[in-house]
This record gives structure tokens, sequence and C-alpha cells, in this order.
């Protein structure tokens, strides 16, 4: 369960633009992709942040920066109130040691020309100081056995193993430095359902046996719901709903939550059929392009004309933050409002 207290990371309105150049010899920039558009979070320790959207709207782009592997535009990413964007050569580098990253692919995230244990012992040779050479070997056995698999396998390549085998290896190469955050960017999105379950619940057992805090990105919301402490919503680059996962999925109050929400998959035939469902009206915006205002208006039933004008802070609406109400939570819509989507019965789709 996430602790009290100030966040272990924090990120201020970060920021992610992709300019757009014309021309073959002398390139003129002619506008930007705005992958990030003012994105704010934090994260406690112990806890695990979900980050939900459709493909495109800017999950991925933030897990890169978090970790280093993008730069941003502009904001700020704190980690234990220390500015990142700040600091550069060894100050940078221990820091980074802290905070690592599972990708989405395990076919293409691992090195097919290295064995088990040389992906797994590469982050001591980047980081020499947190394995002597003459331990790396036993430490590298050591991981395999907690992810479950035999340490016999640190000579194998990854064609040797299957694709739940490969992210158990791949989470693995993210513990080696011991870090505090580890962000996992759809880690089990190229998987079967099967297998998804038995990463989910590897994930959950190394957060409680290491303390780690997870920024969980994923667009799929039964497993986003099982695992994370807290959730936000993010359309076209930016953050339209947070909450804990009871608030966001029990009682959703922006109407593009309520639209995802709706289109999860039930077991149950009955409640598929008492359920509200909502179809969104025309395809996402560009982001090179993005629609004044709220991003959402031009899909959203309950746009009028502030919504064209006016950017929608997010924020617990005044008219939901009034009294003792289960509404209260951020929400970045003008006309917010709670509407239940989703029947009891979809936690019978939880992983176990």
């Amino acid at each position: 369960m996430p602790q009290h207290g100030e966040p272990l990371l924090q990120v201020r309105e970060l920021v992610k633009h992709y300019p757009l150049t014309r021309g073959a010899v002398f390139r003129k920039q002619v506008g930007a992709v705005r992958a990030v558009d003012g994105v704010s979070f934090g994260l406690r320790a112990g806890e695990t942040l979900g980050v939900v959207g459709e493909s495109g709207c800017g999950k991925s782009t933030v897990a890169r920066m978090l970790v280093g592997l993008e730069r941003p535009t502009a904001g700020r990413i704190l980690y234990k109130g220390e500015d990142l964007a700040g600091l550069s050569g060894r100050a940078l580098k221990a820091v980074r040691r802290n905070i690592q990253m599972v990708f989405q692919d395990p076919y293409t995230s691992l090195n097919p020309r290295m064995t088990v244990g040389d992906i797994i012992g590469e982050p001591y040779e980047i980081h020499p100081e947190v394995a002597p050479k003459g331990d790396r070997r036993r430490r590298v056995r050591e991981l395999l056995d907690v992810v479950g698999l035999n340490p016999e396998y640190i000579n194998r390549y990854p064609h040797q193993f299957s694709g739940g085998q490969r992210q158990r290896i791949g989470i693995a190469r993210g513990l080696a430095l011991r870090p505090e955050i580890i962000v996992t960017d759809e880690p089990v999105s190229a998987l079967d359902v099967s297998v998804q379950a038995q990463v989910i619940n590897l994930l959950e057992r190394l957060q409680g046996e290491f303390g780690l805090s997870y920024v969980f990105i994923a667009h799929d919301l039964s497993i986003v719901r099982h695992i994370s402490d807290r959730v936000a919503v993010m359309y076209l680059g930016r953050i339209v709903e947070t909450g804990t996962d009871a608030e966001i999925y029990d009682h959703p109050t922006h109407p593009y939550t309520q639209a995802l929400l709706s289109a999860v998959p039930v077991p149950d035939p009955g409640a598929r059929e008492r359920r509200d469902r909502i179809l969104l009206a025309g395809d996402v915006p560009s982001p090179a392009d993005p629609p004044s205002g709220c991003r959402f208006r031009t899909r959203c039933w309950k746009a009028r004309e502030k919504c064209a004008v006016q950017v929608p802070p997010l924020a617990v609406p005044a008219h939901l933050a009034l009294g003792d109400t289960p509404a209260g939570h951020d929400s970045a819509c003008h006309y917010a409002e709670e509407r239940h989507v989703v029947p009891a019965q979809e936690e019978s789709a939880r992983p176990a």
C-alpha cells in the first residue's frame, strides 16, 4: 500500500514536442507534434500509479522521459526533490540508477546476441560500484531465481525462451541495480492472457519484497485496476482524470474515462446487455494540430461553447467537491459528473 508523505517522484507540467520540418536542405520548422503537453503527477514510496489511455496519447513518451531516454521540451521531473534536468555527469548517473524500466516487447528489448547472464549483468558494467566483478555472476543467478527462472539458464540466449520468460528476464535486468522506481511500459500487452496474470502477480510480489514503486503504463483497464493504487487517464498528451482506483473505476467523472470504462469487456452476457455503452464519434485528433480548449471536445457529447475557448483545469470540480461525496477527485472537465457505467461484475475479469 502507498505510504504517506512527500512523493518520491514528482512530475510538473512535463512537455515533449517533436518538431515538424519542411525542406530537404534548409530545413524549416513548420510546427510540432505535441506528444506530451503539460502532464503533472506524483508517486509515493511503495505506490503503483497506473497510466491509461488510447494508443498515441503520450503514455510511452512520458515513460521514456522518466528514465532519461527522451529529454523534456519543458517541465520538471523531481526525484526526492531534486530536478533531473539540472543534474549531469555522476550525479545524474547515480539518480538514474534508482529509476529503471521494463519495456513493452520482450522480443525486441533483449539483445539476441547476448546470453541471459550478459543481459541481466550489463547494468553492472555501467554501474560497477553496485557489484564487484567477481560477484556479478552470483547476483545474476539470484535475480533469475527471484523472477522464477532456473539459474542454470544463465548461458542461454533469448530465442530459447518463451515471451513470458523473456519478460521475466527484462524484469530481472530492471531489478539488477536495486532501484526504488520501476517504469513499466505495457509490460504484458505482447503476452498471452494466462501469462499476463503470472507476470502481474510477479510484479506485485517483487513490490512487496523490495519496496518498489511502479509507474505502470497500459491500455488494459482490468489489469490496471488490479495492480494500481492510483490511476491517471491520458488523452492526447494530457491527463484528464486522476484518483484512486476506486474513484476512477466506480465513480468516473470525465466523459472520456466513462467512455473507456464502458468499453471494458465483461464476461457476463447479462451484464453486457444492462451496461450503458458509450460510443465516441470521430477519431482522435492529430497531436500536431490539437483542438483548442478541451482536447476531448470534438468527440464529447457534453461539449459546449465554453469547451472550445477555455482549457479545463485538472482539479476537483466545484459542484462535486461540496459535501461528503465519493466523486471528489481531479477531473479536467467543465461539466464533470459522476456516472456509473461499469457494473460490479467487471471484477470477475481481473487477473488472479
